[in-house]
């Protein structure tokens, strides 16, 4: 049969720190009420100021391993999905690598935005399904405080931080990614962004001044096309595979808006127990959000449970991928 790339083990972390609607309520003008009923989000956890992205995925990757017979010295690669790396440069994976003690691994960052995580697990699923790698470690992890303006009532309330972690490893029981869709669309790069920072728009006084190193979305349009996005990829796959709501056991979703969750699951058939929702504790953490659901979920999972996962993101990016849970 042939070589799947199976989830074998997860693992998560979240920051101690608590940020409620009511706390954000005594920073901008919102409240509680308003922000549940838009969003679904009433807390959100914020990292340490002298504490990194690394140190969040350190911690997941921990979970993860204390769960399997592996050291870290087992992994082969490390992909680190992200959008708030340590550095602009060396890649965060490096520095996770050294933090856990992987020394026979190597990696590499990924940035697709909010739908990073998905193109980080299909990416490292070629190495396993080639036999390049036998232990593949995809985290997801994002320190969205970072980039966040707390005087921003639209984007503030959003995003919190965290992270996420699976192993991959080859499968020859049919269990695994049985199949992934992703699509892009660079026009719309201009309604979520961060502008400055990069090439195009360098660091500079006037970038610091304008904010312009924070998050920019016009929420309206990007609920439009998350919506659009979401819904029609993840039908798309569910019809390759002949797949019905009723076959589905579990649909994970990103946490971006409990309303863009619901309508991804009406359309794809998905009873609302059958979907995968803890947006209310911890917001939008961006590249954490799926693992972290995951993770929460665990224990609740069957060898051989039919998942789908999808996301959407900046960029715009947006992905699904069908798969058959190995344990």
């Amino acid at each position: 049969m042939k070589t799947l790339a199976a989830i074998t083990a997860v693992g998560g972390y979240v920051p101690d720190r608590v940020l409620t609607n009511k706390e954000l309520e005594t920073m901008v003008e919102t409240n509680d009420q308003w922000i549940r009923e838009r969003t679904g989000i009433a807390e959100r956890r914020i990292l340490e100021k002298d504490r990194a992205t690394s140190d969040m995925a350190a911690e997941a990757i921990k979970n993860l391993l204390a769960k399997t017979s592996y050291g870290p010295e087992d992994l082969d690669l490390i992909i680190c999905s992200t959008v708030s790396p340590d550095h602009v440069h060396p890649a965060t994976a490096n520095i996770i690598a050294d933090k856990i003690g992987a020394t026979n691994a190597w990696g590499f960052d990924m940035n697709a935005a909010c739908s990073g995580f998905l193109y980080a697990i299909r990416t490292g699923s070629q190495f396993v399904e080639s036999g390049m790698h036998k232990r593949v470690l995809v985290v997801g992890a994002d320190t969205m405080s970072i980039r966040i303006d707390y005087e921003d009532r639209n984007t503030c309330i959003l995003f919190g931080d965290g992270a996420g972690a699976v192993l991959l490893e080859p499968n020859t029981e049919g269990y695994g990614i049985v199949d992934s869709e992703f699509e892009i669309d660079g026009s719309g790069a201009k309604y979520l962004n961060q502008k400055a920072g990069g090439s195009k728009y360098p660091t500079s006084l006037e970038t610091l001044q304008n904010k312009e190193h924070f998050v920019h979305q016009e929420g309206k349009t990007v609920f439009k096309y998350a919506v659009k996005g979401m819904a029609d990829i993840t039908c798309d796959v569910m019809k390759r595979n002949n797949l019905e709501g009723d076959d589905i056991a579990w649909l994970v979703p990103h946490q971006a808006n409990k309303r863009i969750i619901d309508a991804t699951a009406n359309r794809a058939g998905v009873p609302a127990e059958k979907v995968m929702v803890n947006i209310h504790k911890y917001g939008n953490t961006t590249n954490g959000t799926i693992p972290l659901c995951l993770w929460e979920w665990e224990n609740q999972l069957n060898k051989g449970d039919n998942l789908m996962l999808a996301a959407f993101g900046g960029g715009f990016s947006w992905g699904s991928i069908y798969l058959k849970w190995a344990y």
